[in-house]
């Protein structure tokens, strides 16, 4: 099996912690160069120093504020202009806040599309012509279960990752002609700062405590267990790899099953 990444650039969203900073050190072990992107650089910094690095692999980053798209557009643009074209995107930006959808505002769903959704279509369509010409690509989003099934008290994270599932299959629709693949990555629960916060605030919202409502958690999960971060980042690499090839356009659960529907 052909997993090979040496000379493919990968940039990374969300790198600096959890899920993205697991798929950015993976990849880098299969050869790729590594491009981190977030707003902390200092957490940048000491991400790129955990990265191992082989032969010629030269790993980078990028500071950038997602709520900022002009400027997202310029750094990445200068960047691929710099160094040439980007082969692995990996989409990944953290879920919006959790909540019922009756609660919810109009400017959290607004926030969730443009930090989602928006930033997915911008970075894609700047990294589309150099994938095409280098004559391989490969676009990978980190979304969420809840494209297949929507999960409770996460009203506007339901709605904005279905539209990004379709925004997705959409791209792999017009781009697999190139050689190109668009897959789409749903963790379940993990083991990340992400999971704590759900977990606490469902704890606070119940007035159970914060083992309680992880067992309740744990109950739902045929495996009895919540994923860790490199388990998500493993199918992520996979999908990046070359082995990887003639799958286009699919929803990839990890989630230990937990998903009720195939």
């Amino acid at each position: 099996m052909n997993l090979d990444l040496k000379a493919k650039t990968a940039l990374v969203c969300g790198s600096t912690q959890g899920i993205g900073k697991a798929v950015a050190i993976e990849l880098a072990t299969l050869g790729a160069n590594v491009v981190l992107i977030a707003r902390n650089e200092q957490s940048l910094k000491q991400v790129k120093s955990e990265l191992p690095v082989s032969g010629n692999q030269l790993h980078s980053y990028l500071v950038a504020d997602f709520s900022d798209t002009k400027n997202l557009k310029e750094l990445v643009q200068a960047f691929i202009n710099r160094n040439g074209p980007v082969n692995i995107l990996v989409n990944n930006t953290g879920g919006p806040p959790s909540g019922p959808i009756t609660q919810a505002k109009e400017e959290e769903f607004l926030s969730a599309f443009g930090n989602h959704l928006i930033c997915n279509q911008i970075l894609a369509q700047l990294c589309f012509e150099g994938m095409k010409l280098s004559g391989y690509g490969r676009i990978i989003n980190i979304i969420s279960t809840s494209v297949k099934a929507p999960l409770a008290n996460l009203g506007v994270s339901n709605t904005v990752r279905a539209a990004v599932g379709n925004w997705a299959k959409t791209w792999a629709n017009e781009v697999g002609k190139y050689g190109i693949t668009v897959n789409n990555v749903l963790p379940g629960a993990t083991l990340t700062g992400r999971l704590e916060a759900i977990i606490q605030n469902k704890a606070t919202k119940t007035q159970h405590s914060t083992d309680e409502v992880s067992k309740e958690m744990l109950a739902e999960i045929p495996m009895a267990r919540f994923a860790n971060a490199a388990e998500i980042a493993n199918a992520v690499c996979f999908l990046a790899s070359p082995a990887a090839a003639y799958i286009n356009g699919i929803n990839l659960p990890v989630d230990g099953g937990r998903t009720p529907n195939l």
